[in-house]
């Protein structure tokens, strides 16, 4: 729990607050114009394994209209100390018809199984 400092690598950075009601709340460096919050739940899923899914809005930077959603899974792993932590991920992207699309940018077809990531946390100290 807490608020984190995390790296995507070249998909870019966020600040995310783990609450310990089990949900989650993320802000990346994406331009706010195509969509850079997003939201979901996480679950302890083995010794210091925690399993996070959220979902964010797509907007079309040009009219501001929403284009639809993404949603990504993401398996972390918390150190011994509490922290940083490391972890996967998969972002699969939909249109608001909830067809399966390319992320913003990307040439189609969109991957199968989406777009896997990595992550690499630091926490902020209160």
């Amino acid at each position: 729990m807490g608020t984190w400092l995390v790296n995507y690598g070249p998909v870019g950075e966020a600040f995310i607050q783990w609450h310990s009601d089990g949900t989650e709340w993320e802000n990346i460096t994406h331009p706010s114009a195509g969509g850079n919050l997003c939201m979901g739940e996480w679950v302890q899923t083995g010794a210091r394994t925690y399993y996070r899914n959220h979902y964010g809005w797509i907007f079309d930077p040009s009219t501001g209209a929403v284009a639809g959603y993404f949603n990504e899974t993401e398996t972390d792993t918390l150190s011994k100390d509490g922290n940083s932590y490391t972890g996967t991920n998969v972002s699969i992207f939909y249109d608001l018809a909830g067809n399966v699309v390319p992320a913003p940018g990307a040439p189609s077809p969109a991957p199968a199984g989406g777009y896997p990531g990595t992550a690499s946390a630091t926490r902020i100290e209160p």
